[in-house]
């Protein structure tokens, strides 16, 4: 399986993307949009917008696998053709099938607008963009990762990782797997490449939630028996029960932990500035948003703050 996902990964690109010029525009453009969605990206060495869009439409067209293909035309060299097309700013998109302009846009765009953009051209098309090499792979990583097969998740997410460094999902599920085997400062480590744009990304969140609560189990680790003692010998011991509840979900036992919050909640919401509600929070971001444990766990808060 990993290799593969490293053959995938690795693919040339083939005739997907390609430069052309005024010459070869009829059978670069016009006849290769007989068969095929043909994007026209029009744009110049010295354009910063055109910088920023190039390389995001060329991942784009590559991880369509086929449904459309770019060409490439640097208005600085093919003014004439330039002209016959009337661009008057760039970078500008044009889009072609059968002969024929049939979408485009003017500027730079966001990766889910291009994303957006060659779906439409691929169903024009009579093709759907099929997931891309990169999403095969951290799907399963994730899979892995969810069997508890640390070392096939962490080997997947490096792969990914050589081609795309930025990669959220990627970072995230490499931490993730630092985290799993108890190496929290390289999942630091992992979590410091993020770039910064991308902190706030429900992938990196979760992660850096997980590596918190790790942290937190690790002071508490071994004394599940004498917190639970303590709990029972006083209920309304709190910081006993809000260590037991750490020490219970760095120990698996994750629907423990979210009992003895709950309990502490409904025992004294306010309790050390909230400290059990922002704990809860924490394991439902670590866990993920489609975890039935975080589903059943915020119905039970809600239930217990707005009653």
């Amino acid at each position: 399986m990993d290799q593969l996902i490293g053959e995938k990964l690795g693919a040339p690109a083939g005739d997907l993307v390609k430069d052309t010029n005024t010459a070869s525009f009829r059978a670069d453009v016009l006849e290769a949009s007989l068969q095929v969605p043909v994007i026209v990206d029009f744009w110049a060495p010295w354009c910063g917008p055109c910088k920023q869009l190039g390389p995001i439409i060329e991942k784009a067209v590559k991880d369509a696998r086929g449904a459309v293909r770019l060409v490439k035309i640097n208005v600085d060299e093919n003014q004439e053709l330039a002209a016959q097309m009337r661009i008057q700013s760039i970078p500008a998109v044009y889009a072609f099938f059968q002969g024929r302009p049939v979408d485009g846009f003017v500027g730079a765009q966001p990766e889910s607008a291009l994303k957006q953009f060659i779906q439409r051209l691929a169903k024009l098309g009579g093709g759907e963009p099929g997931p891309s090499p990169i999403d095969e792979a951290i799907e399963h990583a994730e899979a892995a990762l969810k069997e508890g097969d640390h070392e096939a998740a962490s080997a997947i997410f490096a792969q990914v990782l050589e081609h795309e460094p930025d990669n959220v999902k990627a970072l995230g599920g490499m931490a993730r797997c630092c985290i799993a085997v108890g190496e929290l400062d390289q999942a630091k480590r992992v979590l410091a490449q993020v770039p910064a744009a991308s902190a706030n990304d429900p992938a990196i969140a979760g992660a850096r939630a997980q590596l918190e609560l790790a942290e937190a189990g690790q002071k508490t680790a071994g004394q599940s028996q004498e917190l639970r003692a303590r709990v029972e010998a006083n209920p309304k011991d709190l910081d006993a029960r809000f260590a037991l509840a750490q020490a219970l979900f760095a120990g698996g036992e994750r629907e423990g932990a979210i009992d003895q919050l709950l309990e502490i909640i409904r025992l004294n919401r306010a309790w050390n500035e909230e400290a059990a509600r922002k704990e809860l929070v924490k394991l439902f971001e670590a866990m993920g948003p489609t975890d039935p444990l975080t589903l059943s766990g915020r119905r039970r808060l809600s239930s217990l703050l707005f009653s």
